[in-house]
């Protein structure tokens, strides 16, 4: 007796797309959080369905032969009309949504983000969370290749028609110095003869405090680059310089907000806008939602605690 055919599958598709984007086996299988071989598996079993070799498996990396070419334009349609039908039925009812991934920020990851999927969990009974969190540049990247589908992040000039785009909240970029080491009245004189130890430009938010630098022709020693929060305050604690974070930056390391002064920027004012963005037509009325408790819970946790302590920042640190 002939053994039936193989079926085409939405998950094999998903599978197969994950896998043209990652360009990598193990990658696709981290995306989606199964185990290489089961993705190699749902692979084989959708080439057998569709009667063609989809993917060069064995080439590094991972590339789409001409049949797998053809059928990724078809697979991304489909794959949408999921998401669409989806969206559909979350607009009659949250609790029908099976699964929700969300990207997020570090400066969110211990204030804010535990609330909010309580909050989410609550209305959502049925729905799977997935928190991705990371820099922007990279939930962007994660946004756009469909491996999350709502991230949090600081807006970087994305202007994508594809996305739709829910403003949170405005801070600005601010002076964090020793305890103690700089009179409120000195400090726009006397930050700039310290060393300062700069956020990384390897991420969007060093390279914007780098531009914005440049732009007030400030030269400043530059002997310490790092990507952590808690490195730079530690640093800045322990008075081997000065620092340009933001008030959540400052907050996310929050052991070290006793050992430090907050000044405003000793030249010209910077700062970032933090909005939730998702991919438009496929969630509903979910992002909004989300963008409703998101601006509810930053009022209470991150902007109000921070005027009490620095009233100055008062018309800076706000809610959009």
């Amino acid at each position: 007796m002939a053994e039936p055919a193989r079926k085409i599958t939405l998950w094999g598709i998903e599978v197969f797309v994950a896998a043209a984007q990652e360009q990598s086996i193990s990658a696709a299988a981290r995306r989606l959080g199964a185990s290489p071989s089961a993705i190699s598996q749902q692979l084989t079993n959708l080439e057998e369905a569709v009667g063609a070799v989809l993917l060069n498996r064995r080439e590094r990396p991972v590339t789409l032969t001409p049949a797998g070419k053809a059928f990724r334009r078809r697979a991304q349609t489909i794959l949408n009309e999921a998401a669409q039908a989806r969206s559909e039925l979350s607009r009659l009812d949250l609790k029908v949504l099976t699964e929700l991934r969300l990207g997020m920020i570090e400066d969110f990851d211990s204030g804010v983000t535990p609330i909010l999927l309580s909050q989410l969990a609550e209305d959502m009974t049925s729905t799977r969370f997935l928190m991705e969190t990371g820099p922007s540049h990279r939930l962007f990247d994660q946004l756009e290749s469909r491996a999350v589908d709502v991230i949090v992040a600081t807006e970087i000039g994305v202007g994508a028609g594809w996305m739709e785009v829910f403003p949170l909240m405005e801070e600005p970029f601010v002076a964090v110095a020793p305890r103690g080491a700089v009179k409120a009245d000195e400090a726009a004189a006397r930050l700039p003869q310290m060393p300062l130890i700069r956020y990384t430009q390897r991420h969007h938010m060093g390279r914007l405090i780098a531009d914005h630098l440049a732009r007030q022709n400030t030269v400043l020693e530059r002997r310490f680059e790092l990507d952590s929060y808690h490195a730079i305050l530690a640093m800045v604690a322990d008075g081997a310089g000065w620092t340009i974070l933001t008030p959540l930056g400052v907050s996310h390391a929050r052991r070290f907000r006793d050992s430090v002064d907050v000044f405003p920027l000793p030249f010209a004012p910077l700062s970032r806008r933090i909005s939730l963005f998702a991919r438009r037509g496929i969630l509903g009325d979910t992002p909004a939602t989300i963008a409703r408790k998101l601006r509810q819970l930053l009022q209470e946790r991150i902007i109000s605690p921070h005027l009490d302590r620095l009233p100055w920042l008062e018309g800076q640190l706000r809610l959009l």
